[in-house]
């Protein structure tokens, strides 16, 4: 009993937010994620690294459009959790909560009665590419079946081309999608915070196996593929960490 209250107590101080699994939570393991989604949700680095993601795609769509002969023809495909909508109120109430979040046991309704706030430059980028007359795909992992919570979601949030055609949900795998989009438009830009938003080779593989993709296709990054930051979750957050091999010495600074 005491280690919960130990557990607990961190995750109030921590998030301070309700906490509505008190009753129930028997260790707070979950906990270990505080700092990442602090980070993710509250620093001033995680917007400057998100307007700085979409300012070098509005630099990459800008000349793609001045290149091309008919910008109806070009296509954007976008993600949207986490790139052009910010989740991380669910994962910091769950987390307050003791709730292993990325057991995403809690995301059906999320979907449903949640307000997540969007990306910082992430509606100016897509209303300036819609302006340009290119096309705007939503590729998500979100649940098909619930699809009308998300349209309703989206276009709550004023994002442009939202409609049954343009939101591509959880069906076919991400690749498969990306094809129904390049049969009738040349995908100039991928934009995503997880690899598999870009290409299926980094779908359910080892981390070395995708590190090992991210430096062969070194030359798309910040070019044909936008990555954004996602410190919250991901196919990383169990892998150990590498410490420094040597006897720790303590010295005043």
């Amino acid at each position: 009993m005491t280690e919960k209250r130990i557990w607990l107590g961190l995750a109030v101080s921590l998030l301070a937010t309700p906490l509505a699994f008190a009753d129930t939570a028997t260790d707070c393991s979950v906990a270990e994620f505080t700092m990442g989604l602090r980070f993710q949700q509250q620093s001033a680095e995680i917007q400057a690294l998100q307007l700085q993601a979409y300012n070098i795609a509005t630099e990459k769509l800008d000349k793609a459009v001045a290149a091309a002969k008919d910008p109806s023809k070009l296509a954007i495909v976008t993600d949207l959790d986490e790139t052009v909508i910010d989740n991380s109120a669910l994962l910091a109430r769950d987390l307050a909560n003791c709730h292993q979040y990325d057991a995403w046991d809690t995301w059906l309704p999320w979907e449903r009665d949640g307000t997540p706030e969007l990306i910082p430059g992430a509606k100016k980028f897509l209303e300036h590419a819609d302006k340009l007359g290119v096309t705007i795909r939503y590729i998500s992992d979100r649940a098909d079946e619930q699809k009308k919570y998300t349209l309703a979601t989206l276009s709550k949030l004023g994002l442009p081309q939202v409609s049954e055609e343009s939101v591509l949900l959880l069906g076919p795998p991400k690749v498969e999608r990306r094809a129904i989009v390049s049969a009738g438009h040349q995908i100039i830009m991928l934009l995503g915070d997880t690899l598999h938003d870009f290409d299926a080779r980094f779908r359910k593989t080892p981390l070395d196996a995708q590190r090992k993709t991210v430096a062969e296709e070194s030359d798309k990054w910040g070019v044909e593929w936008i990555v954004f930051p996602n410190a919250g979750y991901g196919t990383w957050s169990k892998a150990p960490l590498k410490g420094w091999e040597a006897e720790t010495v303590v010295e005043p600074w």
